[in-house]
């Protein structure tokens, strides 16, 4: 997966530099291709990696993990 996103990513970045750095009249399109490549797919997937494994419940804010952070705060 890593890879996967890594590739995209070089890819992504690659269009957006040619489309900054060229001289031709389609710029824009490279620029734009790139930045949907980033965000519709390095983005999601680089978030579902990272996120594949975890559970939810350790991010909500419900009265057990206030409760847990007042045991572990120094304030």
């Amino acid at each position: 997966m890593n890879k996967i996103i890594f590739i995209f990513f070089t890819i992504s970045v690659s269009l957006i530099l040619y489309g900054l750095l060229s001289e031709s009249e389609n710029f824009q399109k490279y620029i734009g291709f790139g930045v949907l490549i980033l965000f519709f797919i390095v983005f999601p997937l680089f978030s579902y990696h990272r996120w594949k494994d975890k559970k939810m419940d350790d991010y909500y804010l419900n009265s057990e993990n206030l409760k847990k952070f007042r045991e572990n705060s120094d304030l």
